[in-house]
């Protein structure tokens, strides 16, 4: 059984670095944040550490670690919420001495020598949390934290499809393992500020939205750096858009120069989204996925074809 694998993995290796994928979100952090802090609560000798560039809007969920000096062809790498290596950050998977994959989304690309891979799974942070309970690893509150938020999140509180059974099943555990108060979380997880409010009023007032219903709105560098924003915050925002009649598929895409390419947040209420999304350096799950397209020429194709798939769906 793969958890029981990972769990004898975690034990052999003294040095694990943990990686997520480019972007993070509350889950990609939450998962690998906590895993850290998982092992390092039952194995305090090891040495682990997290990659990746930092997020300073989820700060709450813990920080980044600048790594020392280590030989990596004795490390193990855990990569967590990762389909593919293009998306890997801050971490070559071919200089360690084993890589471990633990992920939610369709399988794109093997890479790891164990791959813990369930596409039915509500999120990596519900795939951590049944490998804390299987492999009976110490659990505290902060590690908890960490993991509700990322199901949370990925699961939009738990309105999504792929959220299970199972989901309710495994965080009830973490909830009676912890005595967590997960009520008290909620407030960083959702608090927002009031220029991505004035933001949000910016998007509906300029969104477009097709007879096909696809709504979108594309974003330069000027448009983003007058309302003192960064090209993450639509991506942050676009659930509000989701449940809103006449719109099947909504597109949200900001130009980020420091990354040279435009940030896309594609959310779907039926057609299927992340093959096309895989064409334009994205990919993701079948009804919330993301693209980084270099050119707002590849956006506009991207979005016809976004419409041809809402023309079809009914």
């Amino acid at each position: 059984m793969y958890y029981k694998k990972i769990g004898k993995e975690i034990k052999r290796y003294h040095t694990i670095i943990i990686a997520r994928h480019i972007g993070p979100d509350p889950d990609a952090l939450g998962s690998s944040i906590g895993l850290k802090e998982l092992i390092l609560n039952n194995f305090p000798k090891k040495q682990v550490y997290v990659v990746g560039a930092p997020a300073s809007r989820f700060k709450y969920l813990g920080n980044v670690d600048k790594l020392p000096e280590i030989d990596y062809s004795k490390a193990l790498l855990i990569v967590t919420d990762t389909p593919d290596t293009k998306r890997i950050d801050g971490a070559d998977h071919t200089k360690f001495a084993k890589v471990i994959k633990i992920d939610h989304h369709p399988l794109v690309e093997k890479f790891a020598d164990i791959e813990l891979i369930d596409d039915k799974a509500s999120s990596a942070s519900q795939l951590i949390i049944e490998l804390a309970k299987i492999n009976h690893f110490r659990l505290n509150q902060e590690i908890a934290s960490k993991l509700y938020l990322g199901v949370v999140a990925d699961t939009n509180r738990f309105l999504y499809e792929y959220t299970s059974y199972k989901t309710f099943e495994l965080v009830a555990w973490l909830i009676k393992k912890t005595n967590l108060n997960f009520t008290s979380l909620y407030d960083n997880l959702y608090t927002k500020s009031l220029k991505e409010i004035v933001f949000s009023g910016y998007i509906s007032l300029n969104m477009q939205i097709t007879e096909a219903g696809l709504a979108y709105i594309k974003l330069t560098d000027n448009i983003l750096k007058k309302f003192d924003v960064d090209p993450s915050t639509a991506g942050n925002l676009i659930e509000n858009y989701n449940n809103v009649d006449k719109i099947k598929v909504v597109a949200f895409c900001s130009e980020d120069k420091g990354n040279n390419c435009i940030k896309c947040s594609i959310r779907s209420k039926g057609p299927i989204i992340n093959e096309i999304a895989s064409h334009y350096s994205g990919g993701g799950h079948i009804y919330a996925s993301g693209a980084r397209p270099k050119t707002f020429e590849e956006v506009d194709k991207m979005l016809e074809e976004l419409n041809k798939i809402c023309q079809s769906f009914e």
